[in-house]
């Protein structure tokens, strides 16, 4: 029985013994190196891989938004300016239909959509 006692060896924990402070300091705390970016506090290449490309989704959201609002605005204005326009128009044709007669009128309106394609081209 002594054999098998010899052959398998007693792990015991042997504390580390450290001595007396040089300075004289013994009541301060022991403080250990300061290490940043240490592995937990590090992420793997992939994990870095995956939020950039979910930051990139995100911002070309953002940026599709942004793009259908300005078009939406840019679309009123349009419309706006195209009624006002119309409406010019209108008000001008009255004007001249009160002094002149019905057929100068449509010769004239005429006349100027021909000027308007030409300019157009």
């Amino acid at each position: 029985m002594s054999e098998v006692a010899a052959a398998t060896p007693i792990a015991v924990a042997v504390p580390e013994i450290k001595g007396a402070r040089v300075n004289g300091k013994q009541w301060k705390q022991t403080k250990t190196q300061f290490r940043p970016g240490m592995a937990s506090g590090r992420k793997t290449f992939e994990e870095r891989q995956v939020e950039r490309q979910a930051y990139a989704a995100m911002k070309a959201r953002e940026k599709e938004m942004k793009d259908e609002k300005i078009q939406k605005k840019k679309e009123l204005s349009e419309k706006l300016k195209e009624r006002r326009e119309k409406k010019e128009e209108k008000e001008r044709y009255e004007k001249l239909a009160a002094k002149m007669h019905q057929k100068k009128i449509d010769r004239l309106k005429r006349r100027e959509k021909r000027n308007k394609a030409l300019k157009e081209r």
